[in-house]
């Protein structure tokens, strides 16, 4: 008898969180159907260009970052905006159908080494990257940006 109100319980926290619909009982959003373009190349000239967004970038992060001082407790946090500013201004230059994929790596300068790496299946033809980095007394930061074809 338990095992049954908790499989009702289950069931029911199921529909009520996967479905709504109106009172005529049809769905209140119905998906839009579009047609496949087919296209497996970018168009002439619409290509992600890496040395326009390692500018952009690195304009961003000397004017967002000139006094910071390192802080470990909010470096996650920082990253995280970092990596949306760079991600939306990206955006507004980058082609379309293009997928951004942002790497941000925030930390204290103490004059120690480090190495970042990525690996990506991708066209070489058509896919590029783009890297900018930031140093001044208290902290560093990289920023690796991707922009991947998408078909």
């Amino acid at each position: 008898m338990v095992n049954y109100g908790i499989l009702a319980i289950k069931l029911i926290g199921t529909i009520m969180r996967g479905s709504r619909a109106s009172f005529s009982g049809l769905p209140l959003h119905q998906p839009v159907q579009l047609e496949n373009t087919y296209k497996t190349e970018p168009e002439k000239g619409c290509l992600f260009k890496a040395s326009k967004v390692q500018k952009l970038v690195q304009a961003m992060l000397d004017s967002y970052l000139d006094g910071a001082s390192y802080n470990a407790a909010s470096g996650s946090h920082l990253s995280q905006i970092l990596s949306d500013m760079v991600k939306s201004k990206v955006k507004e230059i980058s082609p379309p159908r293009y997928k951004l994929v942002c790497q941000v790596v925030v930390g204290q300068n103490r004059n120690q080494g480090l190495r970042v790496a990525s690996r990506c299946l991708w066209d070489s033809q058509h896919d590029d990257f783009a890297v900018a980095m930031f140093q001044n007394h208290s902290l560093f930061t990289l920023v690796i940006v991707h922009g991947v074809y998408c078909e």
